[in-house]
């Protein structure tokens, strides 16, 4: 595994694959994660989160990484070094559980999975609200690297019956 020295710290961050998936699985489907708490629940993790309408009393937070996908109000991201499928499914896995969002889902039509996705599904969070995550690699700053994403969609005009 190879780790990454941030320019300025005491030490190298370095993220254990399992231990990234675990604080996916314990924190990402949090309503009450907030970009300001994100970044040390997350940590070492590569962190890309943001949500414009949070279910909790919490502020908005913006957009930390990437632009928001369109049509979604909240992702949350952590991607670490090397080419993790499995442990990255079980977190995505874990986390769903944990949370009892168990209710499968359709990934709508025009929801564009992102580049290196090998494992995508769609979760209904309530009558309204469709959770996708998806878990892959790509070109990271490192090398390789395992991204675990989970995003909410904007509300749906009609609920799921």
């Amino acid at each position: 595994m190879s780790c990454t020295l941030a320019i300025g710290a005491p030490v190298v961050a370095c993220a254990d694959p399992q231990a990234a998936a675990r604080a996916f699985a314990d924190h990402c489907f949090s309503p009450f994660l907030t970009a300001a708490t994100a970044a040390d629940r997350l940590a070492p993790a590569r962190v890309d989160f943001y949500d414009t309408r949070p279910f909790s009393s919490a502020d908005p937070s913006p957009a930390t990484g990437r632009a928001a996908t369109p049509g979604t109000d909240r992702r949350c991201e952590v991607a670490f070094d090397g080419a993790h499928i499995q442990t990255g499914i079980e977190g995505v896995t874990t986390g769903l559980a944990q949370e009892g969002i168990d209710t499968p889902a359709d990934v709508p039509a025009d929801f564009a999975a992102q580049p290196g996705t090998t494992f995508i599904a769609a979760r209904q969070l309530n009558p309204t609200r469709i959770a996708v995550v998806q878990v892959g690699t790509r070109p990271g700053p490192d090398g390789v690297e395992t991204y675990l994403n989970v995003e909410r969609l904007d509300p749906l005009a009609e609920p799921v019956q």
